[in-house]
């Protein structure tokens, strides 16, 4: 074995070389692979997770359990309490039950997120007595899902050709826009071609421009160097 720097003869056994105290390198030294994270940290934050979840699931159903039993002793029925009930499970469908689970998928929970919105419109919709449910809260509510869901699958699952993603969502809400209001005049009466065309208008010359700058290379690498694309 002789010392990788000034190649003099070492001892067995040798730690640095007598010549020039350059430590001795064994390549035939296989070095035990270092842990990069604890072994507890996983288990101790799973748990803390569990708790603060479960304290506050009972906190929810205390709050609700309150509600119910105020609106029965003073109005002797559900009455109001009935929205209280109804909004928290939506809250709790849509903001608190991801965090159960360890990494969350957002192309699962987001559906589900729009399925709770619609199940409390839809609850709404019929203790209140109404009729705007099926023909305007159903599709405005899918325009909006259809957007999300999209806009987050692009992103998601394909790489590169942001600013065409991005350019093209901007437009398509603009053309969502139009359909919000369409229906708007359809169910309620209101005056067509008011917000909705500013809204198209604006998403769509934004739009426009970064499709634009997708296919100008110069601007497309000026853009992405700025803003990190």
């Amino acid at each position: 074995m002789y010392c990788v720097k000034c190649g003099v003869q070492l001892p067995e056994g040798a730690k640095k070389c007598p010549l020039c105290s350059t430590p001795v390198w064994c390549p035939d030294t296989k070095a035990e692979p270092a842990s990069t994270y604890s072994d507890r940290y996983p288990i101790i934050s799973r748990q803390r997770r569990i708790t603060v979840m479960s304290l506050i699931t009972v906190a929810l159903l205390a709050a609700m359990v309150a509600c119910l039993s105020i609106c029965l002793h003073i109005t002797g029925k559900v009455g109001w309490s009935a929205y209280v009930l109804s909004g928290c499970l939506c809250f709790y469908t849509v903001c608190l039950l991801p965090f159960w689970f360890k990494r969350p998928h957002p192309m699962v929970f987001v559906p589900v997120a729009f399925g709770a919105a619609l199940a409390l419109l839809l609850f709404i919709n019929w203790y209140t007595g109404g009729h705007w449910f099926w023909p305007f809260a159903f599709p405005v509510t899918m325009i909006v899902a259809a957007l999300t869901i999209g806009a987050l699958a692009l992103y998601r699952y394909v790489k590169g050709g942001t600013l065409f993603i991005t350019g093209g969502l901007l437009m398509a809400l603009g053309g969502a826009c139009m359909l919000i209001e369409l229906f708007t005049h359809l169910v309620f009466s209101a005056p067509m071609f008011g917000w909705s065309l500013y809204g198209a208008v604006v998403f769509g010359i934004f739009g426009g421009f970064l499709i634009l700058s997708g296919i100008i290379r110069p601007l497309r690498e000026h853009l992405e160097r700025t803003f990190f694309i």
